[in-house]
C-alpha cells in the first residue's frame, strides 16, 4: 500500500523524506511505479508555488523544480532552452515533466539535464545553502541527495555557442538513442571553457572530456570538429538495451557530435 503525504512548504516535505519514500514532481515516472505496483510505500509531495517560479537572474535564469516544460517553452527568460524542451516527449509529458525531475530520472530519460550539464548549471537544494554544480548532483543522485528547490541556468553569451542534439529511432518524441549538447564560448574566435554532456552513454548525463580537450583552445573549424568526433566516446561507458547495444553507440557518437558542431559552425 502506498500513502501520500502533502505538504504546503518545500521545507516540510524536504523534513519528511525518509529512507524509502518518493517525491512526486511532475508524477511522469512516479506514477508509472504506482501503475505498475513497484512505488514504494510513502510518496511525499508539495504546493509550494516557488516551485513553479521562472525569474531572471544575472546572466541567466533560475527555473524552480517544479517548473514544468511547457512552462519552459512558454517562457522568455528561458528562450535558449526551447530547442531543447521541445524535444522532451509529446504534448502530455511536456505538460507534465518537471526540470527537477528530469534531473533524476533513469536512462534512456533526461535529455533536459544533459543540456543543463553542458550549460554549467547549479542547483539550490531546499534548506538552504550555496548553490552546487550540477556536476555534484548528477554524481551523487543515487546516494539520497536531498530535494532540489531550483536551478540556475547561464545563459549563452552568444547563440552560436550553444547546441543540443536528440537521436532517437522515433521522431519527434522517441526516447533518445542518445543526447549531446555543447558550449562553445569563442574569444576572438578561439574556444574557452568547451563543454560537452552526454545523455544515454552512462549510468546518468556524463561530460564528454576528449571531445572537450580537443575543442578547447581551437577554432572551430572542420579539421578541428574531426578530432573531436574521433575523440567522442572517450571515457564513456554506455549502455546496451532494448533501444541500441553499446557497441552501436560508441560507434555513431562520433557521427552525431560531428554533425551537431557543424551546424555551430
Amino acid at each position: 500500500m502506498t500513502t501520500v503525504e502533502t505538504y504546503p512548504t518545500l521545507a516540510e516535505a524536504a523534513r519528511a523524506m525518509g529512507q524509502g519514500a518518493a517525491f512526486l514532481g511532475g508524477g511522469t515516472v512516479v506514477m508509472r511505479e504506482v501503475n505498475a505496483g513497484t512505488a514504494p510505500g510513502r510518496i511525499v509531495r508539495t504546493t509550494d508555488p516557488s516551485l513553479r517560479e521562472i525569474r531572471a537572474s544575472g546572466d541567466g535564469v533560475t527555473l524552480g523544480a517544479g517548473v514544468t516544460m511547457a512552462q519552459v517553452l512558454a517562457s522568455r527568460e528561458a528562450d535558449f532552452l526551447h530547442p531543447v524542451a521541445r524535444q522532451v516527449g509529446g504534448p502530455q509529458v511536456r505538460n507534465m515533466g518537471t526540470v527537477g525531475g528530469n534531473l533524476f530520472a533513469p536512462h534512456p530519460y533526461g535529455d533536459f539535464a544533459v543540456a543543463l550539464l553542458a550549460l554549467g548549471a547549479r542547483v539550490v537544494m531546499a534548506g538552504g545553502g550555496s548553490p552546487r554544480p550540477l556536476e555534484d548532483l548528477l554524481r551523487d543522485r543515487g546516494r539520497a541527495p536531498g530535494l532540489v528547490a531550483a536551478v540556475e541556468v547561464p545563459r549563452p553569451r552568444d547563440a552560436r555557442a550553444f547546441g543540443f542534439l536528440k537521436v532517437s529511432r522515433v521522431k519527434p518524441k522517441g526516447v533518445s538513442i542518445m543526447s549531446i549538447a555543447a558550449l562553445l564560448p569563442r574569444e576572438g574566435g578561439t574556444i574557452r571553457g568547451a563543454r560537452i554532456a552526454w545523455g544515454a552513454m552512462g549510468p546518468g548525463p556524463m561530460r564528454g572530456s576528449g571531445a572537450e580537450r580537443a575543442l578547447e583552445g581551437q577554432r572551430l573549424d572542420a579539421a578541428v570538429i574531426a578530432r573531436a568526433a574521433a575523440q567522442a566516446a572517450e571515457g564513456l561507458d554506455p549502455p546496451t538495451d532494448a533501444i541500441a547495444s553499446a557497441w552501436y553507440r560508441r560507434e555513431v557518437a562520433g557521427v552525431h557530435l560531428k554533425r551537431l558542431l557543424e551546424g555551430m559552425l
